[in-house]
């Protein structure tokens, strides 16, 4: 999430592409629908076991990031 926020969309996708757990396919998920690619998005949120998103991204992002760093 830090790499996309920086803007490093290609090293986000990197870091997260072959890791298997529910938190990588909801980021891969945020990624594609990040870059417009909704069919590829689908797929990744029923991998993450979460209903598609359609709301501001930031919202995602943020909503992401405390899941993520919750303790």
């Amino acid at each position: 999430m830090w790499q996309e926020a920086q803007g490093d969309w290609r090293g986000a996708h990197a870091t997260v592409q072959d890791l298997e757990t529910p938190a990588a396919a909801w980021v891969h998920a945020y990624l594609h629908r990040r870059e417009g690619d909704q069919y590829n998005a689908r797929y990744w949120y029923s991998r993450a076991e979460r209903p598609p998103q359609r709301g501001p991204l930031d919202e995602e992002w943020t909503a992401i990031v405390t899941e993520l760093l919750r303790p």
